[in-house]
């Protein structure tokens, strides 16, 4: 059986990740610090050899995904619509506040996406990917919330908030499942891996 690794890379920051507001799906463009740590992760993505990269259709990845495949001499093979970010439906836009707290539901916010939803269907996608490209190396450029909550249902673990444009490094083995290796840049150790 064949091990698959997935870099898992959170777009560069906007003018919406800046004001802390929830962006969800709603296509919130890169701003120009978004724009940097998009270059800024081409040297940490430098030291592997990648096979195929992917991101998800919303502006702030694909430019993300686009920025990095030009410093790294890649192509984005395609946009995956399976990797927009969670719908926050009315939250959307929204800071913290008693507003956002009125729309707040266990596992979610009444009219969107739940937690459950979003993690089964990232994980999907990133299961999808490794079957598809099985055995070869796959940069993978989408969302925050997205990241976090697929990979916490894969490990069966909460995880901290994905930091913008940083290395989440995950090996996908067809009968092991997924280990993490790598989580906002830094490497695990063993006893946090799996």
């Amino acid at each position: 059986m064949t091990l698959t690794t997935l870099a898992l890379i959170r777009h560069g920051q906007t003018d919406w990740n800046a004001q802390r507001r929830l962006q969800g799906s709603s296509d919130i463009p890169l701003n120009d610090v978004g724009r940097g740590q998009a270059h800024d992760a081409v040297d940490a993505l430098a030291g592997y050899e990648w096979d195929v990269m992917v991101s998800s259709p919303l502006s702030r990845a694909a430019e993300t995904a686009d920025l990095i495949a030009g410093g790294l001499g890649l192509s984005v093979a395609r946009r995956v619509p399976e990797l927009t970010e969670r719908s926050f439906g009315p939250a959307e836009g929204m800071q913290a506040g008693p507003e956002l707290e009125a729309l707040r539901i266990p596992g979610g916010f009444r009219g969107a996406e739940s937690d459950d939803e979003a993690a089964a269907r990232g994980l999907a996608a990133f299961e999808t990917l490794a079957e598809e490209f099985s055995g070869r190396r796959v940069l993978v450029v989408a969302h925050g919330t997205l990241i976090r909550l697929s990979l916490g249902l894969a490990l069966d673990r909460t995880l901290p908030s994905i930091d913008n444009a940083v290395l989440n490094l995950a090996h996908h083995h067809p009968v092991d499942g997924w280990e993490l290796e790598y989580l906002n840049g830094e490497r695990l150790t063993a006893s946090a891996v799996g």
